[in-house]
């Protein structure tokens, strides 16, 4: 634990944070899409998914309410454009907020302001809970808890 305080074995560089920015770009744009597949599947579509190559130029149209935009072979109706919006911000909001508490989770472990060198709750408990002081009592007050002979 204490050399973890006074040593840096990986230098802050440019790849984490935007391996980071790109995941978080990525799980955005699949949540636009994961939206528009929910409003269409509730609109009687099925679920309906862009091919890899319409992932990011569908984007538009999907956004402006478009729910066949980046589809092909789709039969059957479509969500109309308010659904499809609804859909999409929905999504979006919960997709963000995941983004936030995956982000918070990360910095808190392994960010520049973490706690370095702090027992977890159940090692603090084996170390000096009640079970501990039960188990000691004998050695810590041998005038009430000793066994009598």
């Amino acid at each position: 634990m204490q050399r973890s305080r006074r040593t840096n074995p990986y230098p802050v560089t440019w790849e984490i944070p935007l391996a980071a920015a790109a995941a978080a770009v990525l799980l955005l744009v699949l949540g636009v899409h994961a939206g528009r597949a929910g409003a269409n599947l509730i609109a009687g579509a099925g679920p309906t998914l862009p091919a890899r190559e319409a992932l990011f130029t569908s984007l538009g149209g999907v956004l402006n309410g478009h729910a066949d935009a980046g589809l092909t072979g789709v039969s059957g109706r479509v969500a109309g454009p308010v659904a499809v919006q609804v859909w999409v911000a929905v999504t979006e909001a919960l997709v963000l907020a995941l983004i936030v508490r995956a982000g918070k989770m990360s910095l808190d472990r392994w960010g520049p302001r973490r706690v370095h060198g702090m027992a977890t709750r159940n090692e603090a408990e084996q170390l000096l809970g009640r079970s501990r002081l039960r188990r000691a009592a004998a050695l810590v007050r041998p005038d009430l808890y000793a066994k009598r002979r």
